[in-house]
């Protein structure tokens, strides 16, 4: 074993027994772990190498998702067990599902999708707020073996369109509005205008109304939920579980950037479900009948994995929560979440912890909550900066376990596995990889590095179960954007360290993607939004440090001659439009007008550059530069905004 790859850390946990076992022959681990999942035909084989592009996992073997988080439940006799905890304080409404309960909806809705024409493979979009029909719409598509794709309700009509382009939906399932703690935002509007900039037009939309926005309906085209529903339940439509193949399509999520065509990372049936049982017993340590609060969204990965799916297969109880960590309607949002359902492993990103922390730094709104049951905080979505860390065990008195994960790989690639036994924690590392990943540390030639040192983050192929198998229709993409750079790894385009005791240290992105509180934006999609301004001959986006957010998006921008507007007011509407085009999920703010942007002699913008004058840190001067005068420019405008 090479020097850079991480091996299993000393410690009296079984992980290193574990992980050991899936390294000396991981066809058998697998077929072992698979064994925590109801399949239809089982798997006899592992893994297929000569399948797909890098291999595929079980492919002799059918199953249904669905069925594996609702029905086996209901079956085994615990359907009278809570499911699925509704908790909204932005409209102050609580509901609770049982599993019987949960069943009998989803089958509902499944008989709803069936009746509008929709059927195995088949895709449907879902464009929802966190409500449990959100989670309903989901499984319902699940149980037919239609493909969703969840598109998170804060995407504007334009990125909405190309996500209907490219996934060609049936079918939308969508709500009439999203409730914010200050606004109601309606969804309708965005998704009939979407509608019509796509060229595909789907075949009906099924609305959700909601009593904050009603919304207006195309009677040839828009349907009602609520009655949909009341009629399949009336005329005893209850839609039977669809047998699918282990490697057929559940779902497909967009990722990583907002011009041109989107990337859709596909997830497939069987891997999936395998490896979310064992993340919620070897990670997570939450087993059936206990109680998981993953404060996410359906839209993104996490919500995907750890909302709906992992709980719900692990017969466990998952809290929804339309709300926020702050605001809704203190510092103690959380706090009271974790008391009043009993939650004992609550998942959410750092991001929501630094707002916590800014709000109430002495913890006090924890004041007067019962916290016995809680045993774990797990942060992802960003890096958890070790100040962050530190504040909320010393708060909270339970580990707090930073874990790395990807939306491409479907669920966690390193952490500190607490079901396995908790090893050494180490402020600013996400730990160890998990049993099915063989994390790599290699310089850009491809060669493995020393421990300590810099390198890009690269995973051993072939992936493990559950991680993407492609992009939506576009193999060639997948290969290209994934598997090229270093042959025979799959490139994380993070970049890190692994140390000598085999932690591995995520320290940033190495591509132009930033991560705005967990949300990967890419900072050309933002270019091309402010490129289109009259005002704009050419500009550059890089993301720089926040202290809440991880990172923020500044806009620098070099205004066309004899431009009659102030700067101020095209600053302002920089904003508004990267807000419209976009969503207010980019958190645009800061738009920075500046004579000339820093280049290199052949034309290329020094954005990395850039970044490090707004972030305060030492820099080299690239050797390429084309004018160096023009860094100190830079400086003085960012000074000028009190950043720098």
């Amino acid at each position: 074993m090479n020097a850079s790859h991480a091996a299993p850390a000393p410690s009296s946990s079984a992980y290193r027994e574990t992980y050991a076992r899936w390294q000396a022959d991981p066809a058998a681990y697998w077929l072992e772990v698979a064994k925590g999942i109801d399949w239809i035909r089982p798997p006899q084989k592992a893994f297929d190498p000569a399948a797909g592009i890098y291999g595929r996992w079980f492919p002799d073997a059918t199953c249904n998702t669905c069925f594996n988080a609702l029905d086996r439940h209901v079956r085994d006799g615990r359907g009278g067990q809570t499911a699925l905890i509704y908790d909204s304080p932005v409209t102050a409404t609580k509901a609770r599902y049982t599993y019987a309960q949960m069943l009998e909806e989803v089958a509902a809705l499944a008989a709803v999708l069936q009746d509008l024409g929709v059927g195995k493979g088949d895709r449907v979009i879902v464009y929802m707020p966190m409500v449990p029909e959100a989670a309903f719409a989901m499984l319902a598509c699940a149980r037919i073996g239609a493909v969703h794709s969840v598109v998170f309700g804060g995407f504007a009509a334009k990125e909405l369109a190309t996500r209907i382009d490219d996934a060609t939906p049936k079918v939308i399932l969508t709500a009439s509005c999203g409730v914010e703690p200050t606004r109601v935002v309606e969804y309708k509007p965005l998704l009939d205008g979407a509608i019509e900039m796509a060229r595909h037009k789907p075949e009906a939309c099924v609305v959700l109304q909601r009593p904050q926005a009603e919304a207006s309906m195309q009677a040839s085209r828009d349907r009602n939920w609520r009655s949909l529903v009341a009629a399949a339940k009336a005329a005893g439509r209850q839609a039977e579980c669809v047998e699918v193949a282990a490697t057929d399509p559940l779902y497909i999520l967009y990722t990583s950037g907002t011009t041109g065509r989107p990337k859709g990372v596909v997830r497939d049936n069987g891997g999936h479900m395998v490896v979310l049982k064992e993340t919620m017993d070897q990670l997570y340590d939450v087993g059936p009948g206990e109680v998981m609060f993953t404060a996410s969204d359906v839209g993104w990965v996490v919500g995907h994995g750890y909302i709906v799916y992992a709980p719900l297969i692990q017969g466990a109880t998952t809290v929804l929560y339309e709300g926020k960590p702050v605001g809704t309607p203190d510092p103690g949002a959380f706090w009271r979440v974790v008391a009043e359902h009993g939650v004992k492993a609550l998942f959410t990103a750092p991001t929501a912890f630094r707002a916590i922390r800014k709000e109430d730094p002495q913890g006090k709104h924890l004041a007067g909550h019962d916290l016995s049951r809680f045993k774990a905080l797990f942060l992802a979505g960003e890096r958890a900066d070790p100040e962050t860390l530190k504040w909320a065990e010393d708060l909270l008195g339970v580990p707090v376990i930073d874990h790395w994960w990807q939306t491409e790989s479907g669920s966690p690639i390193v952490g500190n596995p607490l079901g396995l036994g908790l090893l050494p924690i180490k402020h600013g590392s996400p730990t160890v990889p998990l049993p099915g990943w063989d994390v790599r540390c290699l310089d850009e030639g491809g060669h493995p590095v020393a421990p300590g040192t810099m390198g890009a983050i690269v995973l051993k192929l072939p992936l493990p179960p559950g991680a993407l198998p492609t992009l939506w229709n576009d193999d060639a993409r997948f290969e290209d954007s994934y598997l090229a750079t270093y042959p025979g790894f799959y490139n994380t385009s993070d970049a890190g360290f692994i140390d000598a005791d085999g932690y591995v240290f995520i320290m940033g992105r190495t591509d132009d993607i930033i991560n705005v509180a967990g949300h990967r934006l890419s900072t050309g999609g933002m270019e091309e939004v402010l490129a289109a301004h009259a005002a704009v001959a050419e500009c550059a986006v890089v993301g720089i440090r926040d202290a809440l957010k991880g990172e923020q998006p500044c806009g620098f921008v070099v205004l066309k001659a004899g431009v009659s507007q102030s700067q101020e007011e095209i600053e302002r509407e920089l904003v508004a439009l990267v807000r419209e085009r976009i969503g207010p999920v980019a958190a645009f703010k800061l738009a920075v007008t500046v004579g000339r942007l820093p280049k290199t002699r052949s034309g290329k913008i020094l954005r990395a550059t850039m970044k490090k004058i707004a972030d305060g840190e030492d820099y080299a001067v690239p050797a390429t530069i084309e004018d160096v005068a023009v860094l100190a420019e830079i400086g003085t405008a960012l000074k000028g905004r009190g950043i720098g």
